[in-house]
């Protein structure tokens, strides 16, 4: 029988229920790509999908989809630029969570994962076998789609059964060159990078600080106020499409004046329940 404590515990969420957002934007996302360390793979990938992909993620609050992906050794070898401010080396993140979060629901998210990641950790639930490569959480900034008002939002996307995805990271030098990078991204070169390829949408994404008290094994987000970090989500194979319609990045992005790519890179789902592609890490 619950005790009165534990019923007014319960109690409370009926009234967090009753305010506050609740739409289906993703206006808030989780990215985080991490490098398990060598010999350390498959340990790595059954504790994430096995444990902390629910508990440490999409058990809490707010968080209303999410996806994994992994870039194996082949798509590893494809990423631009070989010199990169976020991966060093470049082929450095061989796996990538993708979260969403509902618009106007971070603070009340962030509480919580920094709450339950501290009770994590102390429980022994956290691999620490593994190195973060890029991990920030980031505010919605723009949403371009191939198709117009067909196909599937970008509130689906994390469930929809994409072939592959591409993070794309890109730097300015002030936060003015980023607002304007981010409008001709939005005006226009994000409509006529999709535009006929395999692309269905592109979600662009600013990065926010992590909290003071988060985990002491992942390091302060760099780029606050500089940084855009893109999402293709991708209806082929990446490596069928790479050559055709994301070897220009760089060149696209520098010819802007505005900024410089310092991450593009593929990704395929990863195979929930499996150790697919553990073997081909390395």
């Amino acid at each position: 029988m619950r005790s009165e404590e534990a019923h007014g515990q319960s109690a409370g969420y009926a009234e967090l229920a009753a305010v506050g957002p609740y739409g289906v934007r993703p206006g808030h996302a989780l990215i985080t790509m991490v490098e398990p360390h060598p010999g350390r793979e498959r340990a790595y990938n059954r504790w994430y999908e096995d444990d902390h992909y629910i508990a440490g993620a999409m058990a809490m609050p707010w968080i209303f989809a999410g996806r994994r992906w992994v870039a194996t050794r082949a798509l590893q070898s494809l990423r631009r630029p070989k010199e990169s401010a976020v991966a060093r080396p470049v082929t450095a993140g061989c796996y990538l969570s993708t979260y969403w979060i509902t618009e106007g629901r971070y603070d009340d998210h962030m509480r919580w994962t920094v709450a339950i990641n501290k009770r994590l950790n102390a429980d022994d639930r956290v691999h620490h076998d593994r190195t973060h490569v890029f991990t920030s959480f980031q505010d919605h900034a723009a949403t371009v789609y191939r198709d117009g008002e067909a196909g599937p939002r970008d509130f689906h996307a994390l469930d929809h059964p994409y072939a592959g995805l591409v993070l794309q990271v890109v730097d300015t030098d002030t936060e003015e060159q980023r607002d304007r990078l981010l409008a001709e991204l939005r005006g226009t070169l994000l409509p006529r990078r999709l535009a006929g390829s395999p692309a269905a949408m592109a979600v662009a994404f600013r990065p926010t600080p992590l909290p003071a008290d988060r985990m002491s094994y992942v390091r302060q987000v760099e780029g606050v106020g500089t940084r855009l970090t893109v999402l293709y989500f991708l209806e082929t194979g990446p490596e069928e499409c790479w050559e055709a319609w994301f070897s220009g990045l760089e060149e696209e992005i520098a010819a802007t004046d505005l900024g410089r790519l310092e991450l593009a890179a593929p990704f395929v789902p990863t195979i929930p329940g499996t150790d697919t592609y553990v073997d081909q890490l390395r």
